[in-house]
Protein backbone atom coordinates (compact mmCIF):
# COMPACT_ATOMS: atom_id res chain seq x y z
CA UNK A 1 0.00 0.00 0.00
CA UNK A 2 1.16 3.17 -1.08
CA UNK A 3 1.79 6.00 1.60
CA UNK A 4 -0.99 8.45 0.15
CA UNK A 5 -3.48 5.09 0.08
CA UNK A 6 -2.05 4.45 4.47
CA UNK A 7 -3.23 8.14 5.05
CA UNK A 8 -6.93 7.84 3.50
CA UNK A 9 -7.44 4.96 4.96
CA UNK A 10 -6.53 6.15 8.62
CA UNK A 11 -8.46 9.33 7.99
CA UNK A 12 -11.33 7.16 7.09
CA UNK A 13 -11.22 5.11 10.17
CA UNK A 14 -10.94 8.20 12.11
CA UNK A 15 -13.77 9.70 10.29
CA UNK A 16 -15.89 6.66 11.42
CA UNK A 17 -14.59 6.31 15.06
CA UNK A 18 -16.09 9.99 15.26
CA UNK A 19 -18.67 9.72 13.77
CA UNK A 20 -19.91 6.40 15.64
CA UNK A 21 -19.27 8.03 18.99
CA UNK A 22 -21.31 11.25 17.68
CA UNK A 23 -24.06 8.99 17.06
CA UNK A 24 -23.77 6.57 20.39
CA UNK A 25 -26.57 6.75 23.08
CA UNK A 26 -24.76 7.88 26.05
CA UNK A 27 -23.74 4.93 28.49
CA UNK A 28 -26.11 4.42 31.79
CA UNK A 29 -24.65 4.05 34.95
CA UNK A 30 -25.81 1.55 36.79
CA UNK A 31 -25.68 1.68 40.53
CA UNK A 32 -24.38 -2.40 41.68
CA UNK A 33 -26.17 -1.81 44.70
CA UNK A 34 -29.41 -0.87 43.93
CA UNK A 35 -29.70 -3.14 40.93
CA UNK A 36 -31.88 -6.08 42.11
CA UNK A 37 -34.08 -6.67 39.48
CA UNK A 38 -36.78 -9.87 40.66
CA UNK A 39 -35.89 -12.90 38.87
CA UNK A 40 -38.02 -14.03 35.96
CA UNK A 41 -37.26 -17.84 36.78
CA UNK A 42 -40.89 -19.10 37.01
CA UNK A 43 -39.38 -22.24 39.66
CA UNK A 44 -41.20 -23.59 42.95
CA UNK A 45 -40.87 -20.62 46.10
CA UNK A 46 -40.68 -21.93 49.69
CA UNK A 47 -40.42 -19.09 51.93
CA UNK A 48 -40.12 -19.92 55.83
CA UNK A 49 -40.63 -17.43 58.37
CA UNK A 50 -39.95 -20.68 60.62
CA UNK A 51 -37.58 -23.58 61.39
CA UNK A 52 -39.45 -26.78 60.86
CA UNK A 53 -38.04 -28.17 64.50
CA UNK A 54 -37.05 -25.86 67.80
CA UNK A 55 -33.68 -24.75 66.91
CA UNK A 56 -30.54 -23.45 69.00
CA UNK A 57 -28.44 -20.25 67.98
CA UNK A 58 -25.24 -20.58 69.55
CA UNK A 59 -24.30 -17.34 67.81
CA UNK A 60 -25.70 -14.55 69.64
CA UNK A 61 -25.47 -10.96 70.69
CA UNK A 62 -27.55 -9.02 73.16
CA UNK A 63 -25.63 -6.38 74.40
CA UNK A 64 -28.09 -5.36 77.21
CA UNK A 65 -29.09 -8.36 79.08
CA UNK A 66 -29.02 -6.91 82.33
CA UNK A 67 -31.95 -4.53 81.61
CA UNK A 68 -33.56 -5.31 78.22
CA UNK A 69 -37.41 -6.50 78.36
CA UNK A 70 -36.68 -10.23 78.00
CA UNK A 71 -40.51 -11.23 77.64
CA UNK A 72 -40.13 -9.21 74.48
CA UNK A 73 -36.92 -10.95 73.13
CA UNK A 74 -38.89 -14.39 73.76
CA UNK A 75 -41.70 -13.79 71.71
CA UNK A 76 -39.57 -12.69 68.79
CA UNK A 77 -37.79 -16.03 69.04
CA UNK A 78 -41.01 -17.57 69.51
CA UNK A 79 -42.05 -16.36 65.72
CA UNK A 80 -38.97 -18.29 64.98
CA UNK A 81 -39.13 -21.23 66.42
CA UNK A 82 -36.10 -20.27 68.24
CA UNK A 83 -36.02 -22.55 71.59
CA UNK A 84 -32.92 -21.42 72.94
CA UNK A 85 -30.67 -18.09 72.03
CA UNK A 86 -27.24 -18.01 73.62
CA UNK A 87 -25.76 -14.74 74.03
CA UNK A 88 -22.26 -14.87 73.64
CA UNK A 89 -22.08 -11.30 74.73
CA UNK A 90 -22.34 -12.27 78.57
CA UNK A 91 -19.78 -9.77 79.69
CA UNK A 92 -21.20 -7.22 77.45
CA UNK A 93 -18.52 -4.54 75.80
CA UNK A 94 -17.21 -1.36 76.79
CA UNK A 95 -14.26 1.15 75.16
CA UNK A 96 -10.96 1.96 77.65
CA UNK A 97 -9.30 4.58 75.49
CA UNK A 98 -10.85 3.92 72.96
CA UNK A 99 -10.37 0.18 72.70
CA UNK A 100 -12.77 -2.43 72.68
CA UNK A 101 -13.19 -4.47 76.13
CA UNK A 102 -15.44 -6.24 78.56
CA UNK A 103 -17.22 -5.88 81.06
CA UNK A 104 -16.80 -7.49 84.66
CA UNK A 105 -18.56 -10.54 86.53
CA UNK A 106 -21.12 -8.00 88.16
CA UNK A 107 -22.70 -7.60 84.82
CA UNK A 108 -22.64 -11.34 83.92
CA UNK A 109 -24.48 -11.86 87.16
CA UNK A 110 -27.03 -9.50 86.56
CA UNK A 111 -27.71 -10.91 82.69
CA UNK A 112 -27.99 -14.31 84.30
CA UNK A 113 -30.02 -12.64 87.57
CA UNK A 114 -32.30 -11.18 84.65
CA UNK A 115 -32.56 -14.56 82.69
CA UNK A 116 -33.97 -16.04 86.03
CA UNK A 117 -36.51 -13.42 86.02
CA UNK A 118 -37.45 -14.61 82.82
CA UNK A 119 -37.49 -17.82 81.67
CA UNK A 120 -33.86 -19.39 82.23
CA UNK A 121 -34.50 -22.33 80.38
CA UNK A 122 -34.32 -20.41 76.85
CA UNK A 123 -31.43 -17.82 77.73
CA UNK A 124 -28.21 -18.91 78.10
CA UNK A 125 -24.69 -16.81 77.70
CA UNK A 126 -21.23 -17.48 77.36
CA UNK A 127 -18.55 -15.67 79.68
CA UNK A 128 -15.65 -13.61 78.07
CA UNK A 129 -12.34 -12.35 79.33
CA UNK A 130 -10.89 -9.00 79.01
CA UNK A 131 -6.88 -9.08 77.68
CA UNK A 132 -6.29 -5.34 79.00
CA UNK A 133 -3.45 -5.71 81.18
CA UNK A 134 -1.79 -8.95 79.88
CA UNK A 135 1.60 -8.28 81.00
CA UNK A 136 0.99 -7.18 84.64
CA UNK A 137 2.11 -11.03 86.96
CA UNK A 138 -1.53 -10.80 88.55
CA UNK A 139 -3.97 -10.74 84.89
CA UNK A 140 -3.62 -14.72 84.57
CA UNK A 141 -5.02 -15.58 87.93
CA UNK A 142 -7.47 -13.03 87.78
CA UNK A 143 -8.96 -13.95 84.46
CA UNK A 144 -9.10 -18.21 85.53
CA UNK A 145 -11.04 -16.89 88.95
CA UNK A 146 -13.10 -14.62 86.47
CA UNK A 147 -13.65 -17.58 84.56
CA UNK A 148 -14.52 -20.12 87.17
CA UNK A 149 -16.77 -17.22 88.87
CA UNK A 150 -18.67 -17.28 85.31
CA UNK A 151 -19.08 -20.77 85.18
CA UNK A 152 -20.06 -20.51 88.91
CA UNK A 153 -23.00 -18.34 87.80
CA UNK A 154 -24.72 -19.85 84.88
CA UNK A 155 -22.15 -19.25 81.89
CA UNK A 156 -22.13 -22.33 79.76
CA UNK A 157 -19.00 -21.38 77.26
CA UNK A 158 -16.24 -19.11 76.67
CA UNK A 159 -16.69 -16.95 73.87
CA UNK A 160 -13.22 -15.05 71.98
CA UNK A 161 -13.41 -12.57 70.31
CA UNK A 162 -11.79 -11.77 67.08
CA UNK A 163 -9.97 -8.57 68.71
CA UNK A 164 -7.53 -11.44 70.16
CA UNK A 165 -5.03 -12.14 67.46
CA UNK A 166 -5.31 -8.81 65.81
CA UNK A 167 -6.50 -6.04 68.43
CA UNK A 168 -5.25 -6.70 72.01
CA UNK A 169 -1.63 -5.64 72.23
CA UNK A 170 1.01 -6.13 74.88
CA UNK A 171 2.85 -3.09 76.66
CA UNK A 172 5.52 -3.52 73.64
CA UNK A 173 2.53 -2.28 71.16
CA UNK A 174 2.90 -6.00 69.67
CA UNK A 175 -0.58 -7.57 69.06
CA UNK A 176 -1.40 -10.16 71.85
CA UNK A 177 -1.01 -14.29 69.94
CA UNK A 178 -3.61 -16.23 70.56
CA UNK A 179 -1.43 -18.94 70.86
CA UNK A 180 0.66 -17.34 73.43
CA UNK A 181 1.84 -19.74 75.53
CA UNK A 182 0.47 -17.74 78.67
CA UNK A 183 -3.25 -18.57 76.98
CA UNK A 184 -2.77 -22.27 77.42
CA UNK A 185 -3.74 -22.20 81.09
CA UNK A 186 -7.03 -20.65 80.09
CA UNK A 187 -7.84 -23.07 77.05
CA UNK A 188 -6.87 -26.11 79.41
CA UNK A 189 -8.93 -24.41 82.14
CA UNK A 190 -12.11 -25.15 79.68
CA UNK A 191 -11.61 -28.04 79.16
CA UNK A 192 -11.40 -28.98 82.99
CA UNK A 193 -14.62 -26.90 83.39
CA UNK A 194 -16.23 -28.53 80.64
CA UNK A 195 -17.17 -25.92 78.85
CA UNK A 196 -16.75 -25.43 74.79
CA UNK A 197 -15.27 -22.16 73.52
CA UNK A 198 -16.33 -20.56 70.64
CA UNK A 199 -13.59 -18.46 69.15
CA UNK A 200 -13.74 -15.98 66.17
CA UNK A 201 -10.42 -15.47 64.73
CA UNK A 202 -10.04 -13.02 61.79
CA UNK A 203 -12.73 -12.26 59.14
CA UNK A 204 -12.90 -13.35 55.30
CA UNK A 205 -9.29 -13.18 53.95
CA UNK A 206 -10.19 -11.53 50.95
CA UNK A 207 -10.26 -8.54 53.82
CA UNK A 208 -6.12 -8.90 54.17
CA UNK A 209 -6.26 -8.97 49.60
CA UNK A 210 -5.99 -5.66 47.47
CA UNK A 211 -8.89 -4.08 46.95
CA UNK A 212 -10.63 -3.85 43.40
CA UNK A 213 -12.72 -5.55 40.73
CA UNK A 214 -10.89 -9.05 41.35
CA UNK A 215 -11.79 -8.64 45.08
CA UNK A 216 -15.21 -10.48 45.50
CA UNK A 217 -15.64 -8.40 49.02
CA UNK A 218 -14.78 -5.42 47.55
CA UNK A 219 -18.76 -3.64 48.24
CA UNK A 220 -18.82 -4.48 51.60
CA UNK A 221 -15.35 -3.21 52.37
CA UNK A 222 -16.18 -0.05 51.23
CA UNK A 223 -19.46 0.43 53.58
CA UNK A 224 -17.20 -0.77 56.26
CA UNK A 225 -14.00 0.49 55.70
CA UNK A 226 -11.86 -2.64 57.27
CA UNK A 227 -8.50 -0.80 56.79
CA UNK A 228 -5.37 -3.16 57.26
CA UNK A 229 -1.84 -2.08 57.90
CA UNK A 230 1.53 -3.65 57.27
CA UNK A 231 2.12 -4.04 61.08
CA UNK A 232 -0.98 -6.64 61.20
CA UNK A 233 -0.38 -10.15 61.10
CA UNK A 234 -1.93 -11.78 58.13
CA UNK A 235 -4.89 -14.06 57.42
CA UNK A 236 -2.87 -17.37 57.21
CA UNK A 237 -0.89 -16.00 60.52
CA UNK A 238 -4.01 -15.52 62.44
CA UNK A 239 -5.57 -19.03 61.09
CA UNK A 240 -2.63 -20.93 61.77
CA UNK A 241 -2.43 -19.58 65.75
CA UNK A 242 -6.30 -20.72 65.96
CA UNK A 243 -5.59 -24.00 64.69
CA UNK A 244 -2.25 -24.61 67.17
CA UNK A 245 -4.26 -24.19 70.16
CA UNK A 246 -6.57 -26.75 68.61
CA UNK A 247 -4.05 -29.04 68.28
CA UNK A 248 -2.24 -28.10 71.69
CA UNK A 249 -5.32 -28.79 74.00
CA UNK A 250 -7.35 -31.95 72.29
CA UNK A 251 -9.00 -32.26 75.44
CA UNK A 252 -10.66 -28.97 74.93
CA UNK A 253 -14.10 -28.66 73.02
CA UNK A 254 -13.65 -25.25 70.41
CA UNK A 255 -16.28 -23.71 67.94
CA UNK A 256 -14.73 -22.35 65.15
CA UNK A 257 -17.02 -19.14 64.61
CA UNK A 258 -18.28 -19.14 60.76
CA UNK A 259 -17.22 -22.10 59.52
CA UNK A 260 -13.55 -20.76 60.51
CA UNK A 261 -13.67 -18.55 57.60
CA UNK A 262 -13.03 -21.61 55.55
CA UNK A 263 -16.91 -21.71 54.34
CA UNK A 264 -15.75 -21.12 50.30
CA UNK A 265 -13.31 -24.13 50.85
CA UNK A 266 -14.67 -26.76 52.09
CA UNK A 267 -12.27 -29.37 51.19
CA UNK A 268 -9.87 -27.09 53.53
CA UNK A 269 -12.61 -27.05 55.97
CA UNK A 270 -12.85 -30.88 56.00
CA UNK A 271 -9.05 -31.57 56.98
CA UNK A 272 -9.43 -29.39 59.54
CA UNK A 273 -11.79 -31.26 61.07
CA UNK A 274 -10.16 -34.03 60.41
CA UNK A 275 -7.06 -33.41 62.30
CA UNK A 276 -8.96 -31.81 64.81
CA UNK A 277 -11.92 -34.19 66.91
CA UNK A 278 -12.19 -31.36 69.07
CA UNK A 279 -13.80 -28.58 67.17
CA UNK A 280 -16.95 -27.87 66.03
CA UNK A 281 -18.21 -24.93 63.37
CA UNK A 282 -21.30 -22.76 63.20
CA UNK A 283 -22.41 -21.06 60.12
CA UNK A 284 -23.00 -17.72 61.39
CA UNK A 285 -22.74 -14.73 58.62
CA UNK A 286 -22.13 -17.60 56.02
CA UNK A 287 -24.94 -19.05 54.89
CA UNK A 288 -24.41 -17.47 51.74
CA UNK A 289 -21.09 -19.42 50.64
CA UNK A 290 -23.27 -22.75 52.09
CA UNK A 291 -26.07 -21.20 49.38
CA UNK A 292 -23.90 -21.00 46.35
CA UNK A 293 -22.70 -24.52 46.68
CA UNK A 294 -25.60 -26.87 47.47
CA UNK A 295 -24.26 -29.66 46.29
CA UNK A 296 -20.62 -29.48 47.78
CA UNK A 297 -22.70 -28.30 50.89
CA UNK A 298 -25.03 -31.02 51.32
CA UNK A 299 -22.51 -33.17 51.11
CA UNK A 300 -20.56 -31.50 53.70
CA UNK A 301 -23.41 -31.52 56.44
CA UNK A 302 -23.56 -35.43 55.63
CA UNK A 303 -20.25 -36.25 56.35
CA UNK A 304 -19.77 -33.62 59.17
CA UNK A 305 -23.21 -33.88 60.70
CA UNK A 306 -22.17 -34.03 64.29
CA UNK A 307 -20.06 -31.46 64.15
CA UNK A 308 -21.88 -28.05 62.88
CA UNK A 309 -24.24 -26.17 64.93
CA UNK A 310 -26.36 -23.42 63.83
CA UNK A 311 -25.55 -19.84 64.36
CA UNK A 312 -26.50 -16.87 62.91
CA UNK A 313 -24.52 -13.73 64.71
CA UNK A 314 -26.24 -10.13 64.08
CA UNK A 315 -29.77 -10.04 65.75
CA UNK A 316 -32.09 -9.65 62.68
CA UNK A 317 -35.21 -11.41 63.36
CA UNK A 318 -36.16 -11.14 59.73
CA UNK A 319 -33.10 -12.58 58.09
CA UNK A 320 -33.31 -16.13 59.85
CA UNK A 321 -35.84 -16.96 56.58
CA UNK A 322 -32.66 -17.13 54.71
CA UNK A 323 -31.15 -19.69 56.77
CA UNK A 324 -33.88 -21.63 57.30
CA UNK A 325 -34.51 -21.44 53.32
CA UNK A 326 -31.31 -22.45 52.57
CA UNK A 327 -30.99 -25.56 55.09
CA UNK A 328 -34.71 -26.74 54.38
CA UNK A 329 -35.88 -26.33 50.77
CA UNK A 330 -34.32 -27.14 47.92
CA UNK A 331 -35.04 -23.78 46.25
CA UNK A 332 -33.50 -22.48 43.08
CA UNK A 333 -32.08 -18.96 42.77
CA UNK A 334 -33.25 -17.10 45.74
CA UNK A 335 -31.28 -13.83 46.90
CA UNK A 336 -29.25 -13.20 49.73
CA UNK A 337 -30.86 -10.66 52.58
CA UNK A 338 -28.02 -8.41 52.42
CA UNK A 339 -26.06 -7.41 48.77
CA UNK A 340 -22.75 -6.42 50.28
CA UNK A 341 -22.26 -9.82 51.88
CA UNK A 342 -23.05 -11.21 48.75
CA UNK A 343 -24.33 -10.29 45.82
CA UNK A 344 -25.33 -13.99 43.82
CA UNK A 345 -28.40 -15.65 44.53
CA UNK A 346 -28.56 -19.08 46.26
CA UNK A 347 -29.88 -22.94 46.10
CA UNK A 348 -31.40 -24.66 48.64
CA UNK A 349 -29.43 -27.45 50.07
CA UNK A 350 -32.76 -29.31 51.22
CA UNK A 351 -31.50 -31.28 54.17
CA UNK A 352 -33.12 -34.81 55.71
CA UNK A 353 -34.72 -34.12 58.81
CA UNK A 354 -31.88 -36.32 60.86
CA UNK A 355 -29.26 -34.36 60.13
CA UNK A 356 -31.42 -30.56 60.14
CA UNK A 357 -32.28 -31.96 64.28
CA UNK A 358 -28.65 -32.58 64.82
CA UNK A 359 -27.71 -29.36 63.04
CA UNK A 360 -30.78 -27.76 64.81
CA UNK A 361 -30.21 -29.18 68.19
CA UNK A 362 -28.88 -32.28 68.87
CA UNK A 363 -25.35 -31.11 68.05
CA UNK A 364 -25.60 -28.41 70.16
CA UNK A 365 -27.02 -30.44 73.33
CA UNK A 366 -24.14 -32.61 73.58
CA UNK A 367 -21.49 -30.01 73.34
CA UNK A 368 -23.15 -26.94 75.82
CA UNK A 369 -24.04 -28.92 79.04
CA UNK A 370 -26.75 -27.57 81.13
CA UNK A 371 -29.44 -27.40 78.85
CA UNK A 372 -32.72 -28.89 79.64
CA UNK A 373 -32.87 -31.31 76.25
CA UNK A 374 -36.90 -31.61 77.58
CA UNK A 375 -37.95 -28.59 75.74
CA UNK A 376 -36.81 -30.58 71.82
CA UNK A 377 -37.97 -33.70 70.33
CA UNK A 378 -36.58 -37.10 71.20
Amino acid sequence: MTKTLRITAAAILISFSVSAQQTAPARTVIDFEKYNPPSTLVVPEHKLTRAKFPFIDVHNHQYSMPTQDLKYLLKQMDSLNMQIMNNLSGRGFKRVNGQFDVNDHDYLQASVDNINKTNSKRLILFANISFIGFDEPDWLPKALKGLEDDVKSGAKGLKIYKNLGFGYKDKNGNFIKIDDPKLDAIWAKCGELGIPVLIHTADPKQFWQEEGYENERWLELLITKRDRSATDPTWDELIAQQHHIFQKHPKTTFIAAHFGWLANDLTHLGKVLDSFPNVNVEFGAIIAELGRQPRAAKAFFTKYQDRILFGKDSWVPAEYQTYFRVLETEDEYFPYHKKYHAFWRMYGLGLPDDILKKIYYKNALRIIQGIDAAQFPK
